[in-house]
């Protein structure tokens, strides 16, 4: 069941929270996390309810491995508990992979029938395998099998997470304000909920309507311009910053009904002036989760210059591999991993000469738009279904040789001064036009003009400094914008398209 229907939005949601607080009224403590554990096995089975018989023998193994390694400590049975994670998600999402790339190399010609891929298999493997090695540290665990439960199903984070830990939700149910019905949170929250699914349906799906066919071009071998190739980049771009941040809100905003916070996941990656920056921003939660049970057990950077550049290279070429079973992917997280590489040592040559903390407002814009072309080359990777449709697709846009425009823009007097030759080409704007324009400058102003959603609605802190104006509070203006929003999202589900990180 996706956020952004009508069966979830209409019903299944209202439905969910309206019981749960109804219960919990009575003190009925454990009824109402069994509800809300019995709600989530059937916000996940909506899609196809077979994968239940997955995730529900899985969360048995592991709530008994990790009691086992509570009491015991013993590594043998973490490497076991681990290596069973790996294997079932191996299995659903690796085998084709590794079946066709076996099969082209040594011509064997074997043959494995398509597996569809669970929901959410990556995000609650990986939360599964922190939970077991944090008992095997005597970092906390779980003794209730139904509170276990809900940790692993709670449903707002469990298609596309944030990938939580079990010390950041577990005791917040034993808190006695989670119980009581707070009009404060579930205000925050609908206001959360709305500004995430006017991101995903207003603004994401709208652009990936001049994303999709560009992409779709290059993969089919089909020559693009300049501005055609940078166009469908910069489409893609902001449809995966609203899809995913549209989402974050929404899990956000939805947990917070409950009385349950859940760790923020995304905040304003684009705004990041370096790469190492950019990973503090994007998918927080799994760049921890990297950091903690990968980079760290590396080695980290304990170990010396050489053996940490190994070592970034090698998480982030897990973490490309990760979000998906293609080589695209891998050469997008090695692609990152590089460019962690070359920010640490560039920071590092900067410390040696004194000026690692200088910095001036053209110096950080340029630092932003640095980072932001990098980070867009390397979304080409991403979303290309083909490694020649991602070569094709940067080639255009690193083709400084000629610019092919239209007829029409050629013998505009101004565009003679441009420092490149012109090139008349009729076809030289197939998929970029005024729409597309308009989408991407609004998309810019978002982003890099207006706070994010975590600063409107949260409280002033010292990471939150936005101005007052600018922060969230109870008014009839903001409730009746909201309350456009609403509509005209919903209005507007009937093109609805899943979210990119829907079956990761």
């Amino acid at each position: 069941m996706l956020f952004s229907s009508y069966e979830f939005i209409l019903f299944f949601l209202p439905v969910t929270l309206l019981i749960f607080f109804a219960i919990a009224r009575q003190g009925k403590h454990e009824i109402a996390i069994a509800w809300l554990i019995i709600a989530s096995f059937f916000f996940y089975g909506w899609w196809n309810p077979k994968y239940i018989l997955l995730l529900a023998p899985l969360i048995v193994a592991n709530y008994f491995l990790g009691l086992h390694l509570l009491n015991t400590r013993s590594r043998p049975m973490l490497v076991f508990g681990v290596t069973l994670n790996l294997v079932v998600l191996g299995y659903f999402k690796y085998a084709n992979f590794f079946i066709d790339n076996v099969d082209a190399l040594l011509g064997l010609d074997w043959h494995l029938k398509k597996i569809i891929l669970p929901l959410a298999i990556s995000f609650f493997t990986f939360q599964k395998i922190a939970y077991l090695v944090d008992c095997y540290r005597g970092e906390g665990g779980e003794r209730n099998f139904l509170h276990f439960c809900l940790f692993v199903t709670f449903f707002p984070q469990l298609i596309a997470g944030p990938i939580v830990h079990h010390k950041q939700i577990l005791p917040q149910f034993a808190k006695t304000q989670t119980w009581i019905f707070n009009w404060d949170n579930i205000a925050k929250g609908v206001t959360l909920f709305i500004i995430g699914l006017t991101k995903k349906v207003l603004l994401a799906d709208d652009i990936a309507q001049f994303a999709t066919p560009v992409f779709h071009a290059a993969d089919t071998g089909i020559a693009l311009s300049f501005f055609e190739a940078w166009g469908g980049a910069l489409a893609y771009t902001l449809q995966l910053y609203f899809d995913f941040s549209g989402y974050a809100d929404m899990a956000i905003g939805a947990s917070l009904m409950f009385g349950i916070h859940l760790p923020i996941n995304f905040n304003s990656p684009y705004k990041a002036s370096s790469i190492t920056e950019f990973w503090r921003r994007w998918h927080m939660t799994l760049s921890q989760f990297l950091r903690d049970y990968v980079y760290f057990p590396l080695g980290g950077n304990r170990k010396g210059k050489i053996r940490r550049q190994t070592n970034l290279l090698l998480t982030m070429l897990l973490g490309g591999l990760w979000h998906g079973a293609g080589w695209n992917f891998v050469i997008w997280g090695g692609l990152h991993g590089f460019y962690l590489i070359i920010n640490h040592g560039w920071r590092a040559l900067r410390q040696k000469h004194g000026n690692a903390h200088r910095a001036n407002t053209i110096g950080n814009v340029f630092s932003i738009a640095l980072t932001f072309i990098c980070v867009v080359i390397a979304w080409v990777f991403f979303r290309a279904e083909t490694y020649h449709g991602a070569i094709g697709m940067l080639s255009s846009m690193l083709d400084f040789g000629a610019l092919r425009v239209t007829p029409q823009t050629a013998q505009w007097g101004p565009a003679h001064l441009l420092p490149l030759p012109l090139i008349a080409d009729p076809e030289a704007t197939r998929f970029v036009d005024a729409g597309l324009i308009k989408r991407l400058l609004i998309g810019a102003l978002i982003i890099w003009a207006l706070p994010n959603s975590q600063q409107y609605v949260g409280p002033k802190t010292e990471a939150n400094s936005s101005p007052a104006r600018w922060r969230w509070h109870p008014s009839w203006l903001p409730a009746v914008i909201l309350l456009f929003l609403l509509f005209k999202a919903l209005f507007a589900m009937d093109r609805i398209s899943e979210f990119l990180y829907f079956q990761f």
